[in-house]
């Protein structure tokens, strides 16, 4: 690490401490005794969707935060809860260091958050995920609440 003072390239670490998903090192030159700080922090790989069309895009997390939010209207869910489900898509995919997921994994993580959450909720996110084309995708759907 370059010290930001003299440029010189050799530092030590004085103090090192968690920070917000981030390592807060407090740092000092061995030339200049100049001390800075710095924050580490793990590169996770950039995530991959692989689409039902066979296509590939980036994760999306505020797409999939509208999805929801889709399948929520009108329904006692709180927007704390709609993120908490993003995250944990996400936070489940990053955790392993995948850098492809396909979207029917990510619908079947939500669906799961959404039918412990409300079952309403669950049947219309079901209804897009799943593609119903007739009544008795829902009904199908429905029974599996009773």
């Amino acid at each position: 690490m370059k010290c930001p003072f003299c440029g010189y390239e050799d530092t030590k670490v004085i103090d090192s401490r968690p920070s917000d998903e981030k390592i807060k090192r407090r740092r000092e030159c061995t030339k200049c005794g100049g001390r800075f700080t710095t924050y580490e922090a793990v590169e996770r790989p950039m995530l991959m969707v692989e689409k039902r069309s066979g296509g590939f895009e980036p994760f999306d997390k505020a797409k999939l935060i509208k999805g929801i939010f889709t399948a929520i209207k009108k329904r006692p869910v709180t927007k704390a809860q709609v993120e908490d489900i993003a995250n944990q898509v996400e936070n489940t995919c990053a955790d392993q260091l995948r850098s492809f997921v396909s979207s029917r994994e990510i619908g079947s993580i939500v669906l799961e958050k959404l039918r412990e959450i409300d079952p309403v909720a669950y049947i219309r996110f079901a209804s897009v995920y799943e593609n119903f084309t007739d009544v008795k995708s829902f009904v199908a759907a429905i029974s599996k609440f009773e």
